[in-house]
């Protein structure tokens, strides 16, 4: 069953989606060639810490780490590590929060020094499948206009999604009632109502859609080795439309392409 949030219950989301979006500001000034998806860690830790958070992916399902962060190939899931990122390279960080009880996540992509203009473009393709999942979550609509608006955006781009990822509910806990796919027919699942709160996280590819999962039991990498990004919003629907909780306002968004 999907959990009908009240105001007041989407704001106690809506400030742990705050602390989110300020850990990914801090992250995406962070990330430059030489720095280590390991120190992207602690600084995570420590932001979310200093704002009275507590980071919602340590030790989850015994999750090592504060943020998972995905480089090149790594679609999700990937550990932090000493290495440090290279010119060119590609990373994802994903951010959760919990804050009095309320979890907030988010994720953005992000080029790391000189990219090429083919990623360039996936980046730009995956960020507008995110902003159409967003668009269709509207009242009265269905579960799936959501994962159907995500694919055409994600093929109008030359694209290709990752099937075995997709949203999710959020509020009293990280995952939630319902699984929101990346792909599939609109008009179908359940009608989409005020109170409904879905963070909407497309994942694409520049080729090939099939992955495995590593030996740390986490990390997911594209078999072909092609470069896979990775953008997620907690959206919550209110009778005047979807509400980007990790977007506030008058805030900048994170991981834009220029």
């Amino acid at each position: 069953m999907i959990p009908i949030r009240s105001p007041a219950e989407i704001d106690s989301i809506r400030a742990a989606c705050t602390i989110v979006h300020s850990v990914q500001m801090a992250l995406e000034a962070a990330v430059v060639p030489g720095v280590s998806t390991q120190q992207l860690d602690e600084l995570a830790e420590a932001t979310i810490r200093d704002q009275g958070g507590v980071p919602a992916f340590k030790g989850y399902c015994d999750f090592p780490a504060s943020i998972c962060a995905s480089i090149n190939a790594e679609a999700v899931h990937g550990f932090p590590r000493p290495s440090p990122l290279n010119d060119g390279d590609v990373v994802c960080v994903d951010v959760g929060v919990k804050l009095d009880g309320w979890f907030g996540d988010g994720a953005f992509t992000i080029g790391v020094g000189n990219i090429s203009p083919e990623v360039r473009q996936l980046l730009s393709t995956t960020r507008a499948s995110l902003d159409a999942g967003i668009e269709a979550f509207v009242p009265g609509g269905r579960l799936t206009d959501i994962s159907h608006a995500v694919e055409l955006a994600a093929l109008a781009g030359g694209a290709t999604v990752i099937r075995e990822y997709g949203g999710h509910g959020i509020g009293r806990s990280l995952h939630e009632d319902p699984h929101i796919l990346n792909y599939g027919p609109a008009n179908r699942g359940p009608r989409l109502k005020v109170g409904h709160v879905f963070a909407i996280e497309p994942i694409l590819s520049l080729s090939s859609a099939d992955v495995e999962v590593a030996d740390d039991g986490w990390t997911t990498v594209t078999t072909d080795g092609s470069i896979a990004t990775h953008f997620e919003h907690t959206v919550a629907l209110t009778s005047d439309g979807p509400v980007t909780l990790t977007l506030p306002v008058g805030q900048p968004a994170v991981g834009v392409p220029a």
